[in-house]
């Protein structure tokens, strides 16, 4: 029985259910060995940085922008491209002919192509990709349309000027892309050509220092031209005043009162002028093509931050290109947590976003900390947002630090953190990227180190920059350097004024060696040859006669009718000269014979005496060039027989009659004769000198009597 029991269980049974058991053990066995697997792996994904694919990242969240609308504007170039002028930008894009995607993002170099094709990948779609930045089409590719991408880009970029700005150019891309390939082509290389060869465009928009210039162009203006015209108009009439002049006299009535007038008018007009049209040549009012943004454009990238800071100590800029990976990420989120519990510490706030000149803060890192900490201080649940804040630049790889409420050094944050930490060393710049991740840790590290202080510090409240619409604004033509235009104007009149005095003087001395002054009468006695050539016959009447139609040039109407006898001289001797003074300056001119020359000499110097007053009708019987006689005496001027004749005496030859008579003979006149040979000026036959004897009056009678004018 009992061996029938035993034997009696079923076996088969019993082997079934160990069977079981053994499969049911070897399942849980595969499947923890598996769960260890994938949890042991999972950390090793993550530290390889082909798992940080930056731009699929990137792509992922740009082509989710395009998918909502087909353009899309950062919001880091409030100051330069606007989000609001995305509407402009699909408005061009549409003009294509094709489907168009437009990424308007700071210039990111080496990610372009890249990211273009990246962004078509995620998105899906066909069609026209392009990528601007501050600067104009930097990217633009074509995915399963026809459009000449390529030749749109290069003509954008030698067409237009540098400073065209990113709407302008982009205008012309979709332009040249509507045209064609081949038109397309062939006009890229026109423009390649082109600018090859020199000709680039001219800039449209001018700087602040082109400003400064325009207003110290204006000043001079100003202050030059009308100076010049009121100050230089008489000093050059009163040198032609005092040079000598070949026309014949005028009485020279008193001036109209409007011609007085005349030159300042004239100066005050072009002062009005130059004053009115200035701001019409000069009438840039801005720097670039850039729009005003509206105050949403401004903080909309803070607001963004600020938004994600409130989720998650660290915001990384889903538009630039990755830096951190999942386990730099994890490891910063776990040093943030460590060092908020120690003692002193508190929030650690990292944000990694481009800072540019043309974004909301300017470029001021320290300004873009307290702008993202007065938001996250109105976010609902974190109060008064005090913490480090920790603002690291992805482009650059840049890394600035600022306290706000927490019980550290401030100053020691801003200018003590190591370069390798701030800046960077050599193995981080030639990282794609920067080795932000070591860098972030390393100042946790530093952090954690820093010393506490006793009370809350804060590294201050960060300047204003200047607002995007003065900042694009030029200044005022009429200030800068308009008041140094106004003074350098007037030197430079005075400069004119001295540099033409000179040369006027060197005209001046020029005219008077090749035009002898007038003698004074006491000076001609010691001064006249006794044996004149007829070159110097000639220039001392051209000299004594200009002297005479100067003299009479400035005198009155109401005075000629008294000066009857001065004029009456004058009028003689231009009878002699045919009216034209130039003549003689001629070999061959009128009147150009010696005793005529004599005779033109003494009837000049006699009108010059009679508008002066002096009456006396006689000049030296010895020697007429000697001037005026001082009495009459009988001498002997021959050296044949002993006849004496009645002649007016100059004071010289007054002296000499009476101490030493034998020098009358050597000073008598003569005057070259024909053949060479001189003889007595007043033995020419048909002179009109042989009647000088009776006085100069008689000779100027004579001289009208037989002119031939008479």
């Amino acid at each position: 029985m009992t061996t029938l029991t035993t034997a009696g269980r079923p076996p088969t049974d019993h082997t079934a259910s160990g069977v079981i058991r053994l499969l049911l053990t070897l399942c849980g066995l595969t499947a923890l060995l598996l769960t260890s697997a994938t949890l042991v792996a999972a950390p090793a994904r993550a530290a390889d940085p082909s798992a940080a694919d930056r731009p699929p990242t990137q792509a992922a969240y740009l082509a989710d922008r395009l998918r909502e609308s087909p353009v899309h504007v950062t919001d880091q170039l409030p100051r330069e491209i606007p989000p609001s002028m995305a509407p402009d930008f699909a408005r061009l894009a549409e003009r294509t002919g094709v489907p168009t995607y437009v990424l308007v993002l700071p210039y990111q170099s080496g990610f372009g192509e890249d990211l273009l094709g990246a962004v078509h990948d995620r998105l899906g779609r066909d069609g026209l990709f392009v990528l601007l930045d501050e600067s104009g089409v930097s990217e633009a590719a074509a995915y399963g349309v026809s459009a000449p991408a390529g030749a749109a880009r290069t003509t954008a970029r030698f067409e237009l000027p540098y400073d065209a700005g990113p709407l302008r150019r982009f205008e012309l891309f979709v332009d040249v892309v509507a045209q064609g390939t081949e038109k397309a082509e062939a006009r890229a290389d026109a423009a390649r050509e082109k600018f090859r060869t020199g000709n680039k465009p001219e800039e449209m928009y001018v700087g602040p220092s082109d400003r400064k210039n325009q207003s110290f162009v204006t000043g001079i203006a100003l202050t030059a031209v009308p100076l010049t015209i009121l100050l230089l108009a008489p000093c050059v009439r009163r040198a032609r005043r005092r040079f000598p002049r070949a026309t014949p006299p005028r009485p020279a009535a008193g001036r109209p009162v409007w011609r007085r007038l005349l030159t300042p008018g004239l100066a005050l007009a072009t002062a009005a002028a130059i004053a009115l049209t200035a701001p019409l040549v000069f009438d840039q009012t801005k720097r670039g093509p850039a729009p005003l943004p509206t105050s949403g454009d401004m903080t909309a990238r803070v607001e963004r931050v600020a938004a994600g800071l409130a989720r998650d100590p660290v915001y990384v800029d889903p538009e630039s290109p990755q830096v951190l990976d999942a386990t730099q990420l994890s490891r910063l989120h776990d040093r943030i947590e460590r060092f908020g519990r120690s003692e002193g510490g508190g929030p650690v706030y990292v944000t990694v976003v481009p800072h540019l000149p043309e974004d909301e803060s300017a470029g001021d890192e320290d300004l873009f900390a307290a702008a993202v900490r007065a938001e996250l201080s109105k976010a609902d649940g974190v109060g008064e947002a005090d913490g480090v804040y920790v603002v690291a630049d992805p482009l650059d790889g840049y890394i600035d630090v600022f306290n706000h409420g927490l019980r550290l050094e401030s100053l020691r944050l801003l200018h003590d953190i190591p370069e390798s930490i701030s800046y960077g060393d050599d193995r981080s710049n030639e990282a794609d990227d920067h080795l932000l991740g070591e860098r972030l840790d390393a100042l946790m590290t530093y952090l954690d180190e820093s010393p506490r202080t006793d009370e809350p510090t804060s590294s201050g409240d960060p300047a204003r920059p200047l607002s995007p619409k003065a900042e694009n604004s030029l200044p005022p033509l009429f200030a800068t350097d308009f008041l140094p235009g106004l003074f350098v104007g007037v030197v430079a009149v005075l400069l004119l004024l001295g540099l033409v005095a000179g040369v006027l003087g060197i005209v001046g001395a020029v005219l008077r060696r090749r035009r002898p002054p007038r003698l004074p009468t006491e000076a001609l006695a010691l001064a006249a040859p006794n044996e004149p050539s007829k070159a110097y016959l000639r220039r001392t009447a051209y000299a004594e006669l200009l002297a005479a139609a100067q003299a009479f040039s400035v005198t009155a109407d109401e005075n000629l009718a008294d000066d009857g006898l001065a004029w009456n001289r004058y009028d003689a001797a231009m009878f002699l000269v045919d009216r034209d003074i130039n003549s003689l300056r001629s070999l061959g001119g009128s009147g150009a014979d010696p005793a005529t020359l004599l005779a033109v000499v003494v009837l000049a110097r006699a009108a010059c005496y009679a508008l002066d007053g002096d009456t006396n009708s006689r000049c030296c019987g010895i020697n007429p060039l000697h001037g005026p006689s001082a009495g009459r005496r009988h001498v002997r001027v021959s050296d044949q027989g002993h006849r004496r004749r009645m002649l007016s005496l100059c004071p010289l030859c007054l002296d000499s009659a009476t101490a030493a008579p034998h020098e009358l003979r050597e000073r008598m006149l003569t005057l070259p004769g024909p053949a060479g040979i001189r003889v007595p000026y007043d033995e020419p036959a048909g002179s009109p000198l042989s009647v000088l004897d009776d006085g100069i009056d008689r000779l100027a009678d004579e001289v009208r009597e037989t002119s031939p004018v008479q």
